[in-house]
């Protein structure tokens, strides 16, 4: 008994192993929160490139460059294109959807969702408006682009809505008034 006793305080003040063992138990919540931080930050990154392809495509339209060029749907697409497509396939996860309206009006009584692709709906295109139709001078445009992320740690971090095939939807929009610029 006695010697059973002396064992288990031996046992008691042996220390080694307990910083592996620590490390152990601390380790998973460690590299969650790492992940999730870079998680974070990535997709940070990644809606601030968005809402700059969106900035970029409102002001082709309301300085009348897309208009006095004549811009093509297809050449407009990749002239937005450019600021993403080091994120994914602009021809998957990129859509543009530009309306105009007459009214500010109309546009509240617009209550639609934004329209982006989908791996099952091949009917979605990525630039949904009319060739050339970016507006006329002094007319209220809506301009939302659409992108899917794909989450790099999709168990970890941000809790955004997602498609069925796990992509989250990025949506930026821009509204405003095209400046007086000359028709051609």
């Amino acid at each position: 008994m006695i010697r059973r006793l002396g064992f288990v305080r031996a046992l008691v003040r042996n220390r080694s192993g307990s910083t592996a063992v620590e490390f152990a138990m601390i380790a998973p919540m460690f590299f969650a929160l790492i992940f999730s931080i870079f998680e974070a930050g990535w997709f940070y990154f990644v809606s601030t490139s968005v809402q700059q392809a969106n900035a970029n495509a409102a002001r082709l339209i309301r300085t009348g460059q897309a208009q006095s060029s004549a811009l093509t749907k297809e050449a407009f697409f990749n002239e937005i294109c450019g600021v993403v497509d080091s994120f994914g396939s602009c021809e998957e996860k990129l859509t543009i959807d530009i309306a105009n309206y007459d009214s500010f009006a109309d546009l509240s009584a617009d209550l639609s969702d934004p329209v982006c692709r989908d791996k099952d709906d091949p009917a979605i295109e990525g630039a949904q408006f009319g060739a050339g139709d970016y507006g006329d001078s002094e007319e209220i445009v809506r301009v939302r682009v659409c992108f899917l992320y794909k989450p790099i740690t999709p168990a970890l971090g941000l809790n955004l809505a997602k498609t069925k095939h796990g992509d989250r939807k990025l949506v930026s929009v821009s509204i405003f008034r095209n400046e007086p610029f000359a028709s051609m």
